[in-house]
């Protein structure tokens, strides 16, 4: 039996990321091809468009009643981020189709100015990931990932919906394929005048209105046998007014757009594969202290990136993955004390996959990044997957990872610290997956620590000031559980999860602030034929706003639920309806800054 055979027929037992690759090749072009290595020892949450649908007000709105992440929310669209494992949003990295996109001024990923809609998949994967998705992945990712598939001739679809609040959302995309070439497109419109009102807190949501417009473009084309060249970018352009408490406060608002392309050479061999990327990324933000006047502050960012991965069996069940990268991270400030900076970043990372039965499997990677005036540590991780029963899979995992200073942190003035040292964390955690019929539940246990962990701090000379502090203990327990089932034309799906997330500040011994110790989310779908139905519902218990675990400043233990239903007519018509909150529920994500009430959206869909 010749090599390429025994590979094939190995990897499939596996269901292993190679084999995915030997036989869909010739259909489809992913250009994160290291998420599939990924789920081979990781969990991942896998959201398709239709789950992103149900919640298309933003990205915050997806990620907080379908995920496991914590969501800071100053109010419906405004500014928002991340909480994964009871880190802080700086340590949540943003994977554009296997880029890392933080903002290299601040560190992170605004997740209302990160589109909703265009992406094929949205993945979410917790626990430290430094080794293939760089600085920032501590305590966890979000992957925005797209396709192109081959073979598949010409389609088109448009989709339109009207929400409370005058707010509108179309969406349109088409493609075409054949054997040789794929080309995808997709724009997406959405503003809301956003001026809710909860009366409960004798709050309108005055200077609300937001709107955002993207644009998404791809194309892969196979020039060899086994070789494709692909391309992939995305514009993205949006504006949020921020809310005031008062009829006549001072207005204000932030405008920001990006620019993201990527090209893409991709071989593929029986006994190896390489991905070479090259990668344009542009960040441009302004703020306008008032509305009507000119720009305060803002800042550009340009990163210019180069990315190789290659893997290479030496026998069918030992490979062994090289990924290199180069960056060169440039920006410019206004109204921050920021001038004309650049930094050189560059990395080496290996990672030895060991497949020793069908039912074991291990992985051991090491990394070095070489970040410019940065003496940046030695990552490790190390992985491995037992199905002892056919009821009982576990999974550990184990990591060293890392997030170096952003521009603000260093350069910013005043405040800015050039003597920051890179945050540095260890990490481990284990799942333990049980199947029973069809029910799938699984428990994953974690443990993080954090050093030199980044903070931003009063100083006797009046402004704030980047140091680095104090050290950060997380620990908890995630769990997921799945049923699927299918009688004649009657499907049910339940989709649910609880996590306890306990992140102690160790000095203070207090718990970290906008990290909830209990959180409780779940849906349930249910379709006969052409009509669906869905229920959706989110509990999140008290969540302390203070370093000092104040009650009287902590937000509220709250429980949220959505619902909605849809028709489709001659696979082609979709017409929908959904309440959200409707519960009627008074809560709020950030504090002094409800979320709305009940409201509703109707929406319809028209494929060709």
């Amino acid at each position: 039996m010749d090599i390429k055979r025994s590979l094939v027929l190995l990897l499939s037992s596996y269901g292993c990321f190679l084999f995915g690759q030997e036989k869909t090749i010739d259909t489809v072009t992913v250009f994160d091809n290291q998420m599939k290595r990924v789920k081979l020892f990781h969990p991942i949450r896998t959201l398709s468009p239709a789950d992103i649908q149900k919640n298309s007000a933003n990205l915050s709105d997806v990620l907080r009643f379908q995920t496991s992440l914590y969501i800071k929310e100053n109010g419906r669209g405004m500014v928002s981020s991340p909480s994964f494992r009871g880190t802080g949003a700086s340590h949540t990295a943003f994977v554009w189709n296997g880029i890392n996109i933080n903002s290299q001024f601040l560190g992170q990923g605004d997740i209302n100015n990160i589109p909703v809609f265009g992406y094929d998949q949205l993945e979410v994967k917790a626990g430290g990931g430094s080794i293939i998705y760089g600085s920032g992945a501590i305590g966890g990712s979000i992957h925005l990932n797209n396709e192109l598939n081959f073979n598949k001739g010409a389609h088109a679809s448009l989709y339109s919906e009207f929400s409370s609040f005058e707010t509108y959302n179309n969406f349109a995309k088409a493609s075409y394929s054949n054997d040789k070439f794929s080309f995808k497109v997709s724009g997406n419109y959405f503003i809301s005048q956003n001026d809710y009102e909860v009366e409960e807190e004798e709050y309108i949501n005055r200077n609300g209105r937001y709107y955002n417009t993207t644009f998404n473009v791809g194309a892969s084309y196979k020039i060899a046998d086994r070789q494709t060249v692909s391309w992939q970018s995305q514009f993205f352009d949006s504006s949020q007014h921020y809310p005031i408490f008062v009829e006549n406060g001072n207005k204000t608002k932030y405008e920001t757009q990006s620019t993201r392309s990527l090209i893409s050479w991709d071989i593929q061999k029986s006994t190896f594969s390489n991905s070479l990327k090259a990668a344009f990324t542009e960040e441009n933000f302004q703020y306008f202290g008032d509305i009507s006047g000119p720009k305060t502050s803002g800042a550009t960012g340009k990163n210019y990136i180069f990315k190789n991965d290659f893997n290479y069996f030496f026998t069918p069940k030992l490979n062994l993955n090289v990924i290199s990268e180069f960056q060169v991270n440039k920006g410019e400030g206004y109204g921050s004390g920021i001038g004309n900076i650049s930094r050189n970043v560059g990395s080496l990372a290996g990672l030895l996959r060991y497949f020793v039965s069908n039912n074991l499997r291990f992985e051991a990677g090491i990394k070095k990044d070489f970040v410019e005036d940065f003496d940046s540590p030695i990552l490790y991780s190390f992985s491995g997957k037992w199905n002892p029963l056919r009821w009982y899979h576990v999974a550990f995992n184990m990591s060293r990872n890392f997030r170096f200073p952003t521009f603000n942190d260093l350069y910013w003035e005043p405040g800015g610290n050039a003597n920051l040292k890179p945050e540095t964390s260890i990490q481990g955690d284990m799942t333990h997956e049980f199947l029973f019929g069809n029910f799938k539940l699984s428990l994953s246990p974690y443990y993080m620590d954090i050093s030199d962990y980044i903070s931003w701090l009063p100083t006797q000379y009046g402004y704030w000031a980047a140091f680095n502090t104090n050290k950060v203990e997380s620990y908890g327990l995630e769990s997921q559980l799945t049923y699927y089932k299918q009688i004649n034309k009657h499907r049910f799906k339940l989709n649910a999860g609880y996590t306890y997330a306990r992140s102690i500040n160790k000095e203070t011994q207090k718990q970290m602030m906008y990290v909830p110790l209990h959180k409780v989310f779940g849906s349930f779908d249910y379709q006969y034929d052409f009509l669906k139905l869905y229920v959706q519902g989110m509990f999140n218990g008290l969540t302390y706003t203070t370093t000092d675990e104040k009650r009287a400043d902590a937000l509220d233990p709250y429980f949220v639920l959505n619902t909605g239903i849809s028709a489709t007519l001659s696979k082609k018509y979709t017409l929908g309806f959904r309440v959200n909150n409707a519960t009627n529920t008074i809560y709020k994500a950030v504090a002094y800054y409800p979320l709305p009430k009940r409201n509703y959206s109707i929406y319809g869909e028209i494929n060709f």
